[in-house]
């Protein structure tokens, strides 16, 4: 089969490589039709995410149909149904998937493989798609086939009529938007701050609305995603023009929003001179995320409000504000998406009309282009907001 396989930083192919196997019982095989290059894959592509090896399938935004079932079944699934794979791996039965943590599972992340995140993190963390040895070590989704284990729990049928855009992206970045809002305990008036325009932070602006926040202020610098917020009602700021600190509290009347988003993460832009001096450590090893957004929600956010990161954080970092954290009684939720948990819910929402999530797309490609889409989304931000590469392209009209 053909798969994007990473090689080493800004080193991406496609390449034919061997087709997955069922393993073990409770997997499947799915032949993947529309995948997604996830902002979260850029770390992976700038060579921030540890635990990469050469040859590693990309990719864990994808959805496609069922061509094999392992022996021991797989719910309800039967070949020749058509699937959206939650980007997480989960195995249904530990006390996390009970709970609804998701990404909490304590059992898709092999015992040689969680290891490596234990030392990093004090647990082993889940398995994940196409996101380096850390989480498991599994083949991704940008690919024409990929082995999807735990298929009695992931996978959700998708009802005919919809089309493979309007439903791929719950396999990541609508859930993770609407997790990151609900994570702010939105109430009636609410004033919701989202740093970051990228798919997950507009996302994260419209389940904040649907979630009932009376305003919405979206900061970024790049005027396309800026004005991709503004069409879902929110009021723009671009860092470049303004301070952000001080026109959060003048348009929130002097207190600061209710609650603010991280949709950033790690690799945080701007000249400000923290992170400057993050991106000089991290450049020399000293430390590995650029976390000057974090800091400045935590600046900005009111008194007894709330903090959601959704923004990918991955290593170690310092001058983390931990006295304005702590005086002003600070409340803070974040974590990888608990996918399963949102998927049936938010179809509903994009069956009754609700939201057309397609709106963020803005480039389609074949498959064999993938290693220019993940340049051009690297190096054309403003422009480039989402890249679904299709693996049959004469279906992408």
């Amino acid at each position: 089969m053909r798969a994007l396989t990473w090689h080493g930083k800004h080193d991406v192919r496609v390449e034919t490589v061997d087709d997955p196997k069922i393993v073990n019982p409770r997997d499947v095989i799915i032949k993947v039709s529309a995948t997604a290059i996830c902002g979260s894959d850029l770390h992976i592509y700038d060579s921030f995410i540890p635990s990469m090896l050469p040859g590693d399938i990309l990719g864990h935004e994808f959805m496609g149909e069922v061509v094999e079932i392992g022996k021991g079944g797989s719910g309800d699934l039967r070949v020749g149904d058509r699937v959206v794979v939650p980007f997480n791996i989960a195995c249904g039965n530990c006390r996390p998937c009970k709970t609804g943590q998701f990404a909490g599972c304590d059992n898709s992340n092999p015992a040689d493989k969680a290891d490596l995140s234990e030392v990093a993190y004090g647990h082993g963390v889940s398995g994940i798609f196409g996101y380096s040895h850390m989480t498991g070590g599994y083949a991704g989704g940008q690919a024409e086939l990929v082995r999807v284990p735990y298929a009695d729990v992931g996978p959700m049928k998708v009802p005919e009529g919809l089309t493979d855009e309007q439903v791929l992206f719950l396999s990541d970045i609508f859930p993770t938007g609407w997790m990151a809002a609900e994570n702010c305990m939105i109430e009636p008036g609410d004033t919701v701050a989202v740093w970051g325009c990228g798919p997950v932070g507009q996302f994260a602006i419209r389940s904040a609305f649907l979630q009932g926040a009376e305003k919405v202020i979206a900061i970024d610098h790049h005027p396309n995603r800026l004005a991709l917020a503004a069409q879902a009602g929110a009021e723009v700021l671009n860092y470049h023009d303004v301070k952000v600190r001080e026109a959060l509290m003048e348009m929130t009347g002097g207190r600061g929003p209710d609650s603010c988003i991280d949709a950033v993460g790690m690799e945080s832009h701007g000249f400000a001179p923290d992170n400057v001096i993050d991106a000089a450590k991290a450049a020399v090893r000293l430390a590995t995320d650029r976390t000057h957004v974090l800091r400045e929600v935590i600046m900005a956010c009111r008194k007894g409000g709330h903090v959601s990161v959704p923004g990918v954080y991955g290593g170690i970092s310092d001058k983390f504000p931990v006295g304005a954290f702590m005086e002003k009684g600070l409340t803070l939720k974040t974590g990888q998406t608990h996918t399963q948990k949102y998927m049936a819910k938010l179809l509903d929402m994009v069956v009754e009309g609700k939201i057309d999530p397609t709106f963020v797309i803005s480039h389609r490609l074949p498959l064999e282009q993938a290693a220019e889409g993940y340049k051009m989304f690297k190096t054309q931000q403003d422009e480039v907001t989402k890249v679904v590469l299709k693996t049959d392209w004469k279906d992408a009209a």
